[in-house]
């Protein structure tokens, strides 16, 4: 869009009817020389009656040589032929027309190189001609960024591709063995228990241990993998609904912990449900894990209107979060704790950030050491 000193002084004359003025008239010049972008002033018969310092530099052109020229000078061959045709249909319905962000416009610079811009419109009377004033930009920069961020993107999906793969090959040619080697370490215990002495029971305990938690961590690797490459299409959700099945997923742990959990009435959200199931059961099983020494647990869900969505808040009142790990504790294979004292494989809260993330949303929590934690989530309630 044309500049607000641009659009006054082109519109001053014609709305005061009065004629540009020599005085006016090196104004407007003065302008048009102090502006950022390179100017043109172009007639409806395609001549260039004015151009400013720094459009002259763009093309490579002294003012001298450039004022004069027909505009098609700076139009490449290929489109040069049908481009009077063009000019003529703008003349016909002058209009004005921001910078055309994404058609990949080129110029010819005096040498013959070409220059990528982006080029706004406005119709414009100049001593009696009617003319159009075209705003030029240099967007060589901008390009060049654009297919580095493109690069970039494709980098980012090819790798997620490798991630993809060898989650699956983890999930099912790495546990084949480990469920053999766990296998036969259990049936050493079974079989000659009573022939060993307790310290090679506490070694052949060590090895199932080992087994179970390299499977556990493995099926959490294939978890996080999956969040954006298996992603189902984000549909309405009602967390009420989502709610429920992760409750019903940790009856075990709630009962053997004796815990509390209360909910307020949740809304519907836009998401993939099997996601936000594992969402909430990873919050909620938190904080049955983290749980004061001597109490139990107690867990409350709400939700409040945030901006577009809603913000949902995971209250509990355990051992709380350091501000100090604010960062660290999404962070996958971050713990905070000795495995002896919490179980964990250090991936559950960087999957929900990474749910939180594919949902267009963010997660985060309020820190009370020895108080309680609340994890807060925002989640949308229609595409963006």
């Amino acid at each position: 869009m044309l500049p607000l000193w641009y659009e006054g002084c082109m519109a001053a004359p014609k709305r005061l009817g009065a004629p540009v003025t020599s005085s006016s008239n090196q104004t407007f010049r003065d302008l048009l020389e102090a502006a950022p972008d390179g100017i043109l002033v172009v007639a409806d018969d395609g001549a260039i009656v004015l151009a400013n310092a720094r459009c002259c530099n763009l093309f490579g052109y002294d003012t001298a040589d450039l004022v004069g020229k027909q505009i098609e000078a700076l139009v490449p061959s290929a489109a040069r032929g049908g481009h009077g045709q063009k000019r003529d249909g703008y003349f016909a319905d002058p209009h004005m027309r921001p910078m055309g962000t994404g058609l990949n416009l080129e110029c010819v610079r005096a040498d013959g190189s070409l220059l990528p811009v982006e080029i706004s419109l406005s119709p414009f009377t100049y001593e009696s001609k009617r003319c159009a004033i075209a705003i030029v930009r240099d967007v060589t920069e901008a390009r060049g960024l654009a297919r580095e961020l493109k690069r970039t993107i494709e980098e980012l999906k090819r790798s997620n591709g490798e991630l993809e793969r060898f989650a699956y090959v983890a999930s099912h040619d790495l546990q084949e063995p480990l469920r053999m080697v766990g296998g036969y370490v259990q049936l050493l215990k079974r079989r000659f228990a009573p022939k060993v002495d307790a310290e090679a029971g506490e070694y052949i305990d060590f090895a199932v241990d080992g087994v179970k938690r390299m499977q556990a961590l493995i099926n959490d690797l294939l978890a996080y993998s999956r969040v954006t490459g298996k992603a189902q299409t984000l549909t309405q959700v009602p967390l009420d609904a989502v709610r429920d099945q992760a409750l019903a997923n940790l009856a075990q742990s709630i009962a053997d912990s004796g815990a509390a959990v209360t909910s307020d009435p949740l809304p519907t959200v836009l998401g993939d449900r099997g996601q936000l199931v594992q969402l909430l059961q990873n919050l909620i099983g938190n904080a049955l894990k983290f749980h004061l020494p001597g109490a139990k647990p107690v867990v409350h869900l709400a939700a409040v209107p945030d901006g577009a969505g809603w913000r949902l808040t995971v209250r509990d009142n355990g051992i709380g979060i350091d501000p100090q790990y604010a960062d660290k504790i999404f962070v996958i294979f971050q713990r905070l704790h000795a495995r002896e004292a919490y179980p964990g494989t250090g991936i559950g809260l960087a999957l929900c950030k990474r749910i939180a993330e594919r949902h267009g949303g963010a997660i985060w929590f309020e820190p009370a050491p020895g108080q309680g934690t609340k994890f807060h989530v925002t989640l949308r309630t229609q595409e963006l």
